[in-house]
């Protein structure tokens, strides 16, 4: 490519003392449209495999507090925690489906990993499951408050910001039936 004059067209003008100033001439070698062409990642979005892995990170804390929320719906004699544990659950169902389309959008698989201890979890009483589950949820919101500015692909970028005030709802909604049962 050869180099253009970002002086072209521009008259010279006179200075204070009235002499004619010739505009200094600068050569320019690459033209403003090239930015096009470069990377997201050059731009600071996050890369397809920052994505991927992201995905399949908050993939496996959905799977593990979908399957305890529905075990602690179904086990509570209380109807608020029951009703809670039930919405968080089909949310999570819900949210999992989606991080999956994702995934497979992006040409991934999940890791079939889930190294949250579903057992463990169940030893516990209904409050401290709640506890447990919302520190996975405060978990994906840190997450999600980290990448999303950095996803490029607007649908991604709005499920994942749904996700996100679902799961902050959620957590809000934790904390205050977990106020109420541990009065």
């Amino acid at each position: 490519m050869s180099a253009q004059s970002i002086t072209n067209g521009v008259q010279p003008l006179p200075d204070a003392a009235g002499t004619e100033v010739v505009p200094t001439e600068v050569e320019v070698t690459s033209p403003v449209c090239s930015a096009r062409e470069a990377s997201d990642t050059y731009a600071g979005y996050a890369s397809t495999g920052e994505l991927l892995a992201f995905l399949k990170e908050v993939l496996e804390v959905e799977r593990a507090d979908a399957r305890i929320a529905a075990r602690t719906a179904s086990a509570s004699s209380f109807a608020s925690l029951t009703a809670l544990m039930g919405d968080v659950h089909r949310d999570g169902a819900r949210w999992c489906a989606m991080l999956l389309k994702w995934i497979t959008h992006l040409g991934g698989g999940p890791s079939g990993r889930n190294e949250i201890s579903y057992e463990e979890s169940l030893a516990v009483s209904d409050l401290e499951r709640v506890a447990f589950i919302n520190q996975g949820q405060e978990y994906v919101v840190r997450k999600i408050r980290e990448i999303l500015p950095r996803i490029r692909d607007d649908r991604m970028h709005a499920d994942i910001r749904e996700m996100l005030i679902s799961h902050e709802f959620n957590i809000s909604r934790s904390n205050n039936i977990s106020a109420l049962r541990s009065e």
